[in-house]
């Protein structure tokens, strides 16, 4: 979607931001009454977003205008840089500001955290942008942008090509995986015995044959099981993983892989569980009640992936194959050789899931609003 503003001068002033769908998907939008609460609304929304928008990340309001007004002032917004802290530091001076510091706090004591597994950071910081409106309306926008910030800025005046600077990796803390901390799994020998060991919120390696699969694969799949037809591939005792790869470059075994949201594969997970041997899952944030259930009624397991981090999950795929359904492109069915894959357990052969159990835990910590029911 491209959207064109004409100002005055002789230069081009590009913004992008590479959004994906699993923080685009949790767009929110409501005309409020206006004497409605802003920010009880927003506290509302936000415990339903779950994780499927990879928070950390920033939250961005549009209010006032017309519907399509104000969702376009907040993805506007949410192009402008993180600045929540000189906020705090200045104090703010109008009504949007107030409004930005009071969701900042709020927001972050409801506990969601990092990947929605609990924590003290849910926003790194809120955008609010307000225009006229009808008196009778209060029309208000939500949007989320995922901890992986995809955005670039850059300026065109007619000399050549802009130049971008790398991050500077400095500017980062030096980060190594504590093996020590997780527990290795051999994919290739893993049996259902095995995995009614792990706990909701441990930590895996995971080293051998990964299948994977998403929207349309298990589309596939479930029409063939509706046909009695055999499936292309044998599920039994594996592991699929929730990914549309993208192609490599030079000598990488696969491009960005990074987990896809797991809950748009809800609805076949039961399916797939009773009929074809599959025990496992790896996607990213939550799973819904119907997922859950099928995940307990079978003794399965479920597992989460850094959502937001494509490359360095890709680090650990030693080889990539194509197994089924080749004409679907990156939403094929691969066979991954990794080695060393981090992921957490998100929901148990019991049913426990962290992303109920972790915010809950949190939110008693932080213990400054109350629980709020989805």
């Amino acid at each position: 979607m491209t959207h064109i503003e004409l100002v005055p001068g002789d230069e081009i002033e590009v913004i992008v931001a590479a959004k994906g769908g699993g923080s685009e998907n949790k767009s929110k939008f409501a005309m409020l009454l206006p004497n409605d609460n802003i920010v009880d609304w927003v506290l509302t929304q936000v415990p339903t977003m779950g994780a499927d928008w990879c928070p950390p990340g920033m939250l961005s309001l549009g209010i006032g205008g017309t519907p399509e007004k104000a969702m376009l002032m907040a993805k506007w917004a949410m192009m402008e840089p993180i600045n929540i802290q000189e906020l705090k530091a200045r104090g703010a001076s109008n009504r949007a500001e107030e409004l930005r510091l009071e969701l900042y706090e709020k927001v972050n004591a409801l506990g969601i955290g990092a990947q929605g597994l609990g924590g003290l950071s849910t926003v790194l910081d809120v955008k609010v942008t307000d225009y006229p409106t009808h008196a009778a309306s209060k029309p208000v926008a939500l949007l989320p942008n995922c901890a992986a910030t995809r955005h670039a800025h850059f300026v065109l005046d007619g000399s050549g090509p802009a130049s971008l600077d790398p991050p500077n990796l400095e500017d980062w803390p030096k980060l190594t995986l504590d093996f020590a901390t997780s527990r290795r799994v051999n994919l290739d020998t893993l049996t259902k015995e095995e995995i009614a060991t792990w706990k909701s919120g441990e930590r895996l390696l995971l080293s051998g044959k990964l299948l994977t699969g998403r929207d349309a694969a298990h589309k596939r799949l479930i029409d063939l099981m509706n046909k009695g037809e055999t499936l292309p591939v044998d599920f039994t005792n594996r592991f699929i993983y929730y990914v549309g790869p993208v192609d490599p470059v030079r000598d990488e075994a696969v491009g960005p892989a990074g987990p896809t949201t797991a809950s748009r594969m809800d609805k076949f997970t039961g399916p797939l569980l009773e009929q074809t041997g599959l025990i496992g899952m790896v996607g990213k944030s939550e799973r819904g009640p119907i997922a859950i259930d099928a995940i307990k009624k079978n003794r399965a397991v479920y597992c989460i992936a850094v959502g937001g981090a494509a490359y360095l999950v890709s680090k650990a795929i030693r080889k990539s194959r194509v197994l089924a359904f080749p004409e679907l492109g990156m939403e094929a069915i691969y066979e991954f050789d990794v080695k060393d894959m981090p992921v957490t357990v998100a929901v148990d052969s019991g049913g426990n899931a962290v992303h109920k159990t972790g915010p809950a835990e949190w939110r008693a910590k932080i213990g400054k609003i109350p629980v709020i029911a989805n």
